[in-house]
C-alpha cells in the first residue's frame, strides 16, 4: 500500500485481520519527523461512541473496506490515551509495543512493516485519539479539524413473553328429551254379522283357548362419537409504538484568540 493512500482511509469502514468490522476510520496520524501516516483512529462498530488507535502498516483496501493487519482483540485491548491530551513517550511506547511495532526514542519503524500478531491482551481495553505530544500529531496544516459525536439509534429485539397453546379436557352434563314408543293390549269386541260370520262358526262350538300378543317398548339408547369442530392458531400481529430517545453529545467549538 503506499503510504499517501492511507489519507483516502477517512470514513471508511475498517477490518480487522478476519475479517470482522471494527468501525470507521476517524482520524488519520503521521510522524511529524518523516511525514508518513502511522496511525489512524478508528470508533463505531464494536467500539462505540470511543476511538481506539490502530497501525496502519501492513493495512490495504478490501473493496470499499480496510483491512488491517492486526486482530480485533488488539484493537479492543489497546492502552487507553487521553482523546483531548498529548501522547507522551511512555503512552506512545506502550502503545507500539502492544501491537508489536519496534519503537526507539528516535521514533518507530511503524512504516517499515506489518505489526506482530501477539499482544493483543495488554493494555485497557478503550483507546482514544491523540493529538501533538512527542513525534506524533494529526495531518499537518494550517487548518483545525472540529468533530462532533452523532447519535446514531437503532433497535435490537428482546424477548418480552411466551404464549402457548394448550389443550385439555372438561366434562359437562348434558340433558336433553327424546320420545318413546311402547305398546299396550285393549281389548276390540264386534258383533257376529254375515261378513264374519264364516270365522266366527270356523272353530269347535265349545272349547277353551288361549291366544298370546306380544308388546313391545322402545327405550333411549345414548351413543357419543368425537366431532372435529374448529381448528385453533397462535398468530403474531406487530404494533409500532413511538419511545424518546436521549443522549448527551460532545460538539468541538472553535474560537480565535489572541488580538484580531
Amino acid at each position: 500500500m503506499q503510504m499517501t493512500s492511507a489519507y483516502e482511509f477517512v470514513g471508511r469502514k475498517v477490518l480487522d485481520r478476519d475479517g470482522e468490522k471494527l468501525g470507521e476510520v476517524r482520524e488519520i496520524y503521521q510522524d511529524q519527523q518523516t511525514g508518513d501516516p502511522e496511525w489512524a483512529t478508528v470508533a463505531g462498530g464494536f467500539l462505540g461512541l470511543k476511538s481506539h488507535f490502530v497501525p496502519l502498516a501492513g493495512a490495504s483496501p478490501s473493496g470499499e473496506d480496510i483491512q488491517l493487519s492486526v486482530t480485533k482483540s488488539q484493537v479492543q485491548n489497546a492502552p487507553s490515551v487521553d482523546p483531548d491530551g498529548a501522547l507522551s513517550e511512555q503512552e506512545e511506547q506502550r502503545l507500539f509495543e502492544h501491537y508489536g511495532v519496534p519503537y526507539t526514542t528516535d521514533g518507530s519503524t511503524t512504516a517499515e512493516g506489518a505489526p506482530a500478531t501477539g499482544g493483543g491482551d495488554r493494555g485497557a481495553a478503550e483507546a482514544g485519539g491523540a493529538r501533538g505530544g512527542d513525534g506524533r500529531s494529526a495531518t499537518d496544516d494550517d487548518a483545525m479539524t472540529r468533530s462532533e459525536e452523532e447519535v446514531r439509534v437503532g433497535t435490537a429485539t428482546r424477548e418480552t413473553g411466551r404464549a402457548r397453546l394448550r389443550k385439555y379436557v372438561v366434562t359437562e352434563q348434558v340433558e336433553t328429551t327424546v320420545p318413546v314408543q311402547r305398546e299396550e293390549v285393549r281389548i276390540e269386541r264386534e258383533p257376529v254379522t254375515d261378513e264374519n260370520r264364516d270365522a266366527a262358526m270356523s272353530g269347535a262350538e265349545i272349547t277353551e283357548a288361549e291366544h298370546e300378543v306380544i308388546l313391545h317398548e322402545e327405550e333411549p339408547v345414548v351413543e357419543k362419537r368425537v366431532v372435529p369442530k374448529e381448528r385453533v392458531r397462535l398468530a403474531k400481529d406487530t404494533e409500532t409504538d413511538e419511545h424518546a430517545v436521549s443522549e448527551e453529545v460532545r460538539k468541538e467549538r472553535i474560537d480565535v484568540e489572541g488580538d484580531h
